[in-house]
């Protein structure tokens, strides 16, 4: 991932203590720690840049002497990192997150001075691998499957300058677009790569591609009007069946990212019969369960998606543009209230019950 990193490995380490001083029984200082500090305007990319060997010590608590019988503590180490981060053992299991700026976590403390307990031999820090992992990294996401004109989509509502071509897979990494909005609001966009039949089974990007849905609030499905077919070895997929497969597999992968807000982006409408295309899809997606006898049984979804709305598009034209804009905005401003409304509801509650 040359321009978008979403997870970063580091190494930590406390500083070690100070050595004491057995025979005035001073003690040595403790070693310094290493704390995680969220920060608005960092990102894992400028963590990397900055500190290319990944490596984060704290200083060494000063030794006891005669002068000063107390050590001081060694200096402790600040990383700065992005909000919306987990922090996450190199096993995988979660130890803190960081969501607020100025939140703070301890990532490895100091060792112990040098006292008579520990014969006035000092301590080592803690040391240990840690993955910083961003939990959200857009708003919106979009998901469709290879040349369905999710590139040009966000090139076209945001200001992002994404490669544009066409074969298949063009995007290999997240490209993030900001829209921005006559009143200043900005949403941000994430072009995610192309999902293909079989990635919860990680084939093709899978896994990572999935991991990046999840950590958008909403997702904008783009779909092609004509239908899609990955190689002349692939079978033809009409527009509803790959809007089906695109549900499957979501749904494969995590049953949840299903409860997600979407939005149906319907492309290439400049195409000859897209008109006759459309309406025809509108019927289907009106009752998809009549239809699911067209597909083999291992395709069918468990559940289909609900679509806030649904707005042809042609991004060769222009023709939808606007108002697909106009419906992101409506359905994150929608989300955030309905957010806001739970948020007052549970401080209500807290309030009653600490009465």
């Amino acid at each position: 991932y040359g321009n978008f990193i979403d997870d970063l490995r580091l190494y930590v380490r406390g500083g070690t203590g100070g050595m004491g001083y057995p025979r005035l029984g001073g003690e040595g200082g403790r070693g310094g720690d290493v704390w995680f500090v969220a920060q608005e305007r960092t990102t894992l990319k400028s963590i990397r840049d900055r500190y290319p060997q990944k490596r984060f010590v704290a200083g060494t608590g000063a030794n006891s002497s005669v002068k000063a019988l107390k050590g001081e503590k060694g200096k402790d180490c600040e990383i700065h990192v992005p909000l919306g981060i987990s922090v996450l053992c190199d096993d995988g299991k979660e130890i803190g997150e960081l969501n607020a700026a100025g939140e703070r976590f301890l990532a490895a403390r100091g060792g112990l001075g040098g006292s008579l307990a520990t014969n006035f031999m000092p301590c080592k820090g803690q040391r240990r691998i840690v993955h910083l992992d961003l939990k959200l990294i857009a708003d919106v996401g979009l998901v469709g499957f290879p040349n369905a004109g999710k590139s040009s989509l966000l090139s076209k509502i945001s200001h992002a300058k994404p490669e544009i071509a066409n074969y298949a897979f063009t995007t290999i990494q997240p490209e993030l677009g900001k829209i921005m909005y006559a009143d200043y609001k900005q949403i941000s966009v994430a072009d995610l790569p192309g999902l293909i039949e079989g990635a919860h089974a990680n084939k093709g990007m899978g896994h990572k591609f999935l991991k990046h849905v999840e950590r958008t609030k909403q997702l904008l499905l783009v779909v092609d009007i004509s239908g899609f077919q990955l190689s002349i070895k692939t079978q033809f997929r009409t527009a509803l069946e790959t809007i089906l497969l695109l549900t499957k597999e979501l749904e494969l992968y995590k049953e949840e990212l299903l409860k997600k807000p979407a939005l149906l982006a319907i492309n290439k409408m400049d195409l000859p019969c897209a008109k006759d295309n459309l309406n025809e899809l509108m019927k289907q997606l009106e009752n998809p369960q009549d239809f699911l006898h067209l597909l083999q049984e291992e395709m069918i979804p468990a559940n289909t998606l609900e679509f806030k709305d649904i707005i042809p598009v042609s991004t060769y034209t222009g023709e939808g543009i606007e108002e697909l804009k106009a419906r992101i905005r409506k359905s994150i401003d929608e989300e955030a209230e309905q957010e806001n409304e739970e948020y007052r509801k549970k401080k209500l509650l807290l309030l009653q019950t600490s009465e």
